[in-house]
């Protein structure tokens, strides 16, 4: 049996009315900031729990935007996770900022106990990243930002629809990033990304921000960018929102299925599913002994597993400069030796997700 990674055809494979809705689209030549955009924009927010949404070209200017808004300059100091994906980090070296890393706990999500020690009178931001569908602990995380009067940015990039205590990633601070690649959850058809802010000062900013500063045609207020969110791929978004929920739904499910067949391998660790935490599963992440013969074996049986990510980002070339060396984040060093994720997307089947598990099984099973 093959388990493929990628969902892509699925996900598109029966969408006629939408071909139906961007050939309509199309012959309107509104393909700028159009229609279907701010429709697709109230719609997120409506979806995310915020006043506002603003699309812009990738998860990535999601984040630098935001922190655009929050005026970080050249020397500032970013405080982050040591175990995210590269745009993190790039956003924040992209306004000449300095990333500041923390290691992560077992949810993914960097352990906010570790926070403090690396405030410093630099520090002008946080960004919390929810990775692989898990949140950041942002309860605690809210308490260090109001004492140390840190604003946030949620990298909510993986984890559109998580939430604590029912309060969806992306409104426990200003500013919600999410990202729209074909890869996320949530998809369109290209890059994409979307901000969620409930402050109407930094709507209007983060609107300026994404469309050259134009407030008209004529009349530039700041200097900004250009990264608008595609209308045509506001129209795919549109199509695709209102299956949100049901996407975060069966990932959910086919996770518990997962949990529960891997859970009995005793060479297998789940990582804590914690109480009032939805988790939604971006990424189906376990800890494996002998990782990497298991990777194999699993490749070599049609399963598509994976490593996010064997090499972390604070030990990778593009950071030099930030002169971290192997050992200064054991957490994060020893997921990336005991990480693999596996398929869990919403196209699944029951019969792939008990091959997975008995695939797995079997490879101890031979050890």
């Amino acid at each position: 049996m093959k388990v493929r990674y990628s969902y892509l055809r699925q996900q598109f494979s029966n969408c006629n009315n939408l071909w139906l809705d961007l050939k309509k689209f199309v012959s309107t030549g509104d393909f700028t900031l159009g229609k279907p955009l701010l429709k697709f924009e109230k719609k997120f927010a409506n979806l995310i729990g915020t006043k506002y949404a603003v699309g812009v070209n990738s998860g990535t200017d999601a984040i630098k935007l935001s922190l655009k808004c929050l005026n970080i300059k050249p020397g500032d100091e970013v405080i982050t996770a040591a175990n995210t994906f590269v745009a993190t980090v790039g956003a924040i070296t992209e306004l000449g900022a300095r990333p500041v890393f923390i290691d992560c706990d077992n949810t993914f999500c960097m352990d906010i106990n570790l926070i403090e020690r690396k405030i410093s009178k630099k520090t002008k931001a946080i960004v919390a990243v929810h990775f692989t569908g898990y949140m950041t602990n942002m309860v605690g995380l809210k308490k260090i930002s109001k004492k140390y009067k840190i604003p946030i940015v949620e990298d909510a990039c993986q984890s559109i629809l998580a939430s604590i205590n029912n309060k969806n990633a992306g409104t426990w601070s200003d500013f919600g990033a999410f990202s729209l690649h074909p890869l996320k959850n949530i998809n369109v058809w290209s890059d994409g990304g979307v901000i969620v802010t409930s402050n109407k000062t930094y709507y209007e900013k983060l609107k300026l921000l994404r469309n050259h500063g134009l407030i008209d045609r004529d009349t530039v207020k700041i200097c900004g960018y250009n990264s608008r969110l595609d209308t045509f791929q506001a129209v795919v978004g549109n199509w695709l929102i209102p299956k949100a929920k049901q996407i975060a739904k069966k990932r959910i499910q086919n996770a518990k299925l997962l949990d529960l067949g891997l859970g009995k391998i005793k060479q297998i660790s789940i990582p804590p599913r914690i109480k009032n935490y939805k988790i939604v599963y971006h990424l189906y992440i376990v800890f494996a002994e002998q990782r990497n013969e298991l990777l194999k074996y699993c490749l070599k049986k049609g399963i598509e597993a994976k490593i996010h990510y064997p090499k972390p980002i604070y030990l990778q070339e593009a950071v030099k400069f930030l002169s971290h060396k192997k050992g200064d984040f054991p957490i994060t060093d020893l997921h990336a030796k005991k990480i693999i994720s596996f398929p869990c997307d919403q196209h699944l089947s029951i019969s792939q997700i008990k091959y997975i598990i008995k695939t797995v099984s079997n490879f101890y099973r031979k050890k």
